[in-house]
């Protein structure tokens, strides 16, 4: 089926295997290689492709040979196999790594306006990297590493769908896609003295999928040039507020406008909506 990964690389979708049948799988472009947005959905002999870049309808590819199905679905098993192993030691390599963290400042934290706050800070090769712990129903499955100079990975082969980092204050349940959003929603919350739950959910698919499991909420969308989280926002059929500048997410906004006022800003939305204060 290598026909298949040559079509989808044609279309700039970074396929290297044939992915399991019958459900849509998210894969990084070349014309954006640190997103996941490129979608394949294999169904044996023929296939669903999108490029969310370039393609605004869905793509179709079909298998111009004979399909061996048993050989197909073994392929499939062994990569899910593959898939389920390389989890398991990406949580196992992140519980690792969150116990040689120690409590420490990051200089991400500063540019973010939070130069006071502590973070779970691991040094490796000279250099402090932040972990933000990602966890799936209180276990943990991964964690993402940011870098002094903000850049940002998660651990190779770990589990993203469905996972999230929880800042709890036992009040409604909100959605944000990035930690640094999440430190200025709280900071904002408390000067209103409102109580929160806070799902960082580490991008815009996974705050979609993240809105199933809970009930009603509200979500605090990063404006993106390329509306990707307004859409998200709009997906999950929840309220929401994004800060007014394209380009901004809600920390942006924070750092531009003050406390006061983004605070003030994201109040108003969430009365506006319904959201209760406890």
């Amino acid at each position: 089926m290598s026909d298949l990964v040559t079509f989808a690389r044609s279309m700039g979708i970074m396929l290297d295997s044939v992915p399991p049948i019958g459900v849509w799988r998210r894969y990084r472009t070349e014309d954006h290689p640190n997103k996941r947005n490129g979608a394949v959905k294999f169904m044996g002999d023929h296939a669903f492709l999108q490029n969310w870049a370039v393609n605004q309808d869905v793509v179709v590819w079909k298998s111009d040979t004979g399909v061996d199905m048993a050989k197909i679905r073994r392929a499939t098993e062994q990569a899910e196999q593959r898939r389920r192993q390389q989890q398991e030691s990406a949580a196992r390599k992140a519980a690792w790594i969150l116990k040689e963290c120690q409590a420490a400042r990051h200089a991400y934290l500063k540019a973010k306006g939070f130069e006071e706050d502590y973070g779970n800070v691991w040094v490796s090769e000279g250099e402090q990297i932040l972990v933000i712990p990602m966890r799936v129903d209180g276990r943990i499955v991964g964690c993402q590493l940011i870098r002094e100079d903000g850049s940002k990975k998660f651990l190779l082969g770990q589990r993203t769908t469905g996972a999230e980092y929880l800042i709890d204050n036992k009040g409604p349940h909100l959605l944000v896609e990035g930690y640094a959003t999440a430190l200025s929603v709280r900071a904002a919350l408390a000067s209103m003295k409102r109580r929160y739950t806070l799902h960082i959910a580490f991008s815009a698919g996974n705050l979609v999928k993240l809105s199933t499991r809970y009930p009603r909420g509200f979500v605090i969308a990063d404006n993106d040039e390329s509306k990707t989280g307004e859409k998200a926002a709009q997906d999950t059929g929840w309220p929401y507020f994004m800060p007014p500048t394209p380009g901004q997410d809600f920390n942006d906004f924070h750092r531009e406008v003050g406390l006061f006022k983004a605070a003030t800003a994201l109040h108003k939305a969430m009365i506006t909506a319904g959201i209760p204060s406890r």
